[in-house]
C-alpha cells in the first residue's frame, strides 16, 4: 500500500532553539512552513534567532536554498515565544528538541497537546522511550522524529513508532520528513532505536581503544573513514555531538540493555573536566 504524500506543514513549531532545534526550524522554513520556536526566556530566544538566521544565510551563500528564495524571506516566516500556550492553534507539527530528560519532554508535550489540539507531537530524542514520553498524553499523536546534526545537511530521519501511535500520524510524519528532503527509516520503540544504539556501541569501543593506547583518536577515525567508508570517524563525531550527550545516552543504554554500553572512564573524566567536544573547544580533538 502506498504511503500518502504530504506537503510541508503550513504551521510548525519547534520547542528548543539550540543546535538541533535551529536546524529543524531551518529545514521546515526552507520547505515552506511558517515556524514558531519556543524557548525558555528572551535571551534564549535571541540566541535561537541568531542561530537560525546564520544557518539560513550560510545556505543562501552556498546556493542551498530553493530557487528564488532568500534567507531574509524565510526569516520573515519565523516567530518566537516563551510560553507554549501562545503557539498557533492550527500547528500541524510540533517537534521538541529540548535536553534529554524524560519529565521535561513529557511536560513540553502535555502543554503542547492543549495549545495545539491537532498537532502531531514529535520528539527528536536520540534514546529515550517514545512510549514513556507518551504515557498519560494523547499517545496516538506522539511519535519519534530523530533528526541528525547538522540537520540541513544530513539526509536521514529516524521515525520511532510506539505501540499507541496512529497510522495516520506515521503517514503524516513520513510525508513531512520526505517533504523536507529527508530519507526515512522506521524503527520500533526500543532502547537507542537503531542509529543511537549502533553509534554508541562503536563510539564507546573507539573511546576504550584510545583509553587502552591501541591507537590515537586521529588514526582510529582515519581507519573507519578509509577502511569502512564512514564520512566521519566515531571520535570526531563524538566531539561534534558532545561528549556529555554521548555519556548520557551511553548511561541510559547501559541501564536498559546491559554493561556492554557502560561508558569508559576516559569519557567520564573528559566530561568532568569540561572537555565536551567542539562546543567547548576541546574533546578528543582541539577545536580552538
Amino acid at each position: 500500500m502506498s504511503v500518502p504524500q504530504y506537503p510541508a506543514p503550513q504551521y510548525a513549531a519547534v520547542v528548543g532553539g539550540g543546535t538541533m532545534g535551529a536546524g529543524i526550524a531551518h529545514v521546515l522554513l526552507a520547505a515552506g512552513a511558517s515556524v514558531t520556536i519556543a524557548e525558555g526566556d528572551d535571551a534564549l530566544v535571541e540566541a535561537a534567532r541568531d542561530r537560525v538566521g546564520a544557518s539560513l544565510r550560510k545556505a543562501e551563500d552556498r546556493g542551498k536554498l530553493p530557487d528564488g528564495v532568500t534567507a531574509a524571506a524565510l526569516v520573515d516566516r519565523l516567530s518566537f515565544c516563551t510560553d507554549l500556550s501562545s503557539l498557533h492553534a492550527d500547528t500541524e507539527l510540533l517537534v521538541e528538541a529540548v535536553p534529554e530528560r524524560l519529565e521535561l519532554k513529557r511536560q513540553v508535550f502535555a502543554a503542547a497537546a492543549t495549545a495545539c489540539p491537532a498537532a502531531v507531537l514529535a520528539s527528536n530524542t536520540s534514546s529515550l522511550s517514545i512510549g514513556a514520553i507518551a504515557e498519560g498524553l494523547p499517545g496516538e499523536r506522539v511519535i519519534g522524529m530523530h533528526f541528525f546534526n547538522p540537520v540541513p545537511v544530513q539526509k536521514l530521519v529516524e521515525l520511532v513508532l510506539h505501540d499507541g501511535v496512529s497510522p495516520e500520524v506515521v503517514a503524516k510524519a513520513r510525508g513531512w520528513a520526505e517533504a523536507l528532503g529527508k530519507t526515512v527509516i522506521e524503527v520500533r520503540d526500543a532502547p537507542g532505536f537503531a542509529t543511537s544504539r549502533l553509534g554508541i556501541a562503536v563510539g564507546m569501543e573507539a573511546i576504550r581503544m584510545v583509553e587502552e593506547g591501541v591507537a590515537s583518536a586521529e588514526d582510529i577515525d582515519t581507519g573507519m573513514m578509509l577502511g569502512y567508508g564512514w564520512p566521519m570517524g566515531p571520535l570526531r563525531l563524538t566531539d561534534q555531538v558532545g561528549l556529555d550527550v554521548r555519556l548520557s545516552i551511553a548511561e541510559h543504554l547501559a541501564a536498559e540493555l546491559g554493561p556492554r554500553f557502560t561508558p569508559p572512564n576516559l569519557l567520564r573524566e573528559k566530561v568532568e573536566r569540561g572537555e565536551l567536544g567542539r562546543k567547548t573547544g576541546r574533546g578528543f580533538y582541539d577545536w580552538e
